[in-house]
């Protein structure tokens, strides 16, 4: 990977880390390691009350990003108004694929699990896992919306579940 494609993340910006979610560059610093002289941003994930340094040269390699633009968020919304698509696989199977779009950090496949688990009331009981995955989707979608739309994370999350019990109504 060449440096040119590398996007410039700037202290006190809000990112998206894969496997994390939203967090954001606290600084950017100079670390010896193993006797190498290393460039790390330097970022916080509030809520989870967790640090991690990631080496500038590798941000792009590991797909750190911007946060999503507004017409991305507003494609995810309308990604959670769709019909939820359960395949008939086995639940192991579509449970590593859940987890795959959950961390490959695009909020559109985000966006997707979220559809496809979210249950209303007279439908059956998630299953523990399905639960969680949902939850860790539907945290990931509502942290990413908060940063964009500039809301507080209860807002966003107000905002997805009206479209999720519309979808609701809808049906």
């Amino acid at each position: 990977m060449s440096k040119s494609k590398n996007p410039e993340f700037r202290p006190n910006e809000y990112v998206v880390y894969p496997a994390h979610g939203v967090g954001q560059i606290v600084s950017i610093e100079k670390q010896e390691i193993a006797g190498i002289e290393l460039e790390l941003f330097v970022i916080s994930f509030e809520k989870d009350k967790m640090t991690l340094r990631v080496p500038t040269h590798k941000a792009s390699e590991v797909g750190m990003r911007q946060l999503s633009s507004p017409d991305v968020v507003t494609k995810a919304m309308t990604t959670l108004k769709g019909k939820a698509k359960v395949k008939k696989a086995m639940w192991s199977r579509r449970a590593q694929e859940y987890e795959q779009k959950i961390n490959s950090g695009d909020l559109i496949a985000i966006a997707e699990v979220v559809r496809d688990l979210h249950r209303t009331d007279d439908q059956r009981e998630q299953s523990y896992s399905e639960r969680q995955l949902y939850e860790a989707a539907l945290e990931r979608l509502t942290r990413e919306f908060a940063a964009v739309s500039g809301d507080d994370e209860t807002a966003a999350q107000n905002q997805i579940d009206s479209v999720l019990t519309s979808r609701k109504a809808a049906a």
